[in-house]
């Protein structure tokens, strides 16, 4: 067959496509009515994953699952923008790292609003400002991100899902390395990379901004100065990439956290992943009485995490997540044993535990 008939078969096709395409989106609206009248949430996670999970499950290729996945991101971010005028809040601004989970979660279809500090994400959603708020939570070379799980102790919204984005740094400037004197970017940022940055530029002192796209701004306002962050802040903001990939792992991950004012559906059959806070009374072995009601039912904890509380000297708080939905019989049956023996529990959220790395 030559070329001019395969590309006539492919525009039939693409003709076919936007017909089917504009029949599921009628469809949407009409979901979208529905919801709107029962004030159900049009975002739903769960639903969305389901989706996700049955279209790959059925793909016989040679389209790859990812980039399935990614269509249909899209398909559903258009539907969504149709069915509701969305705003998500994230930390800002644009290009940064969130902002790019943002992306990744809700497709390019819906408003995404930046925000100068994780604080103003949590206010944004709080006050109705946005539907929902992207937050970094923790990076699997430096460990936690200790002001999203202070604010998330102080907050009534909910973890409704999470996102999970690879991170690969670029040393950004204006500058030739040997005149570089000054290097801007976030505390996670500069921790990822702070090998290389004592290799290469032992003499540069290191400032901390809000955010990794703030501090491509910096660098290309401030003479000698440079930039930790990723090529999408240097190719917006009009500053050249000196070094690409400059972070100490290469298997460098970010988790993000997606909130909302509502709680997520279970998507089941042990897909989802609960978050919880608790703290303990000053006693002998009182945390492995707090984790006991877990263990002794076989859930499976994902993390445990350490914060000092801010509320008096030496008192912390404990952040675990484990495999399982807040509905779930276990969880209910873990978490009322849990209270006997803390003097505060608090549930974070139930979402799917989805897009974890390989």
């Amino acid at each position: 067959m030559d070329l001019d008939s395969l590309r006539k078969q492919i525009d039939a096709v693409d003709l076919d496509i936007i017909g089917r395409l504009n029949a599921r989106v009628r469809l949407s609206l009409e979901i979208g009515r529905l919801k709107r009248e029962k004030g159900a949430d049009i975002y739903v996670p769960s639903r969305e994953e389901a989706l996700l999970e049955r279209l790959t499950s059925s793909n016989p290729g040679p389209l790859a699952q990812q980039a399935l996945r990614s269509i249909y991101r899209e398909i559903i971010s258009a539907s969504v923008a149709l069915q509701k005028e969305m705003t998500v809040a994230y930390l800002g601004p644009e290009a940064t790292y969130t902002h790019q989970a943002a992306l990744k979660n809700f497709g390019t279809s819906l408003r995404c609003q930046p925000c100068a500090t994780i604080p103003d994400v949590f206010t944004a959603v709080e006050r109705g400002e946005a539907d929902h708020g992207v937050v970094p939570i923790e990076n699997s070379t430096e460990g936690a991100v200790f002001h999203s799980l202070d604010m998330l102790v102080e907050t009534d919204l909910k973890i409704v899902a999470q996102v999970f984005l690879p991170i690969e740094h670029c040393l950004i400037s204006r500058e030739p390395l040997d005149k570089i004197t000054i290097v801007f970017s976030r505390d996670q940022a500069i921790g990822q990379c702070r090998d290389w940055l004592r290799r290469n530029i032992p003499g540069a002192q290191m400032s901390e901004v809000h955010s990794t796209a703030e501090a491509v701004c910096k660098a290309r306002e401030t003479p000698g100065s440079a930039a930790v962050a990723g090529r999408l802040a240097a190719e917006l903001y009009g500053v050249p990439v000196l070094v690409e990939g400059i972070q100490d792992k290469a298997d460098n991950v970010t988790r993000f956290l997606v909130l909302g004012k509502n709680a997520s559906s279970p998507l089941g059959d042990g897909r989802d992943k609960t978050s919880l806070v608790f703290s303990l009374h000053d006693q002998p072995g009182a945390l492995l009485r707090a984790l006991e009601p877990f263990s002794s039912r076989g859930v499976n904890l994902s993390k445990i995490e350490s914060r000092p509380s801010r509320r008096k000297a030496w008192h912390y708080y404990f952040f675990i997540d484990f495999i399982g939905h807040w509905d779930d019989k276990v969880t209910q049956e873990a978490v009322t044993e849990l209270r006997k023996g803390c003097p505060f529990v608090k549930w974070l959220g139930s979402y799917p535990n989805i897009g974890q790395p390989v």
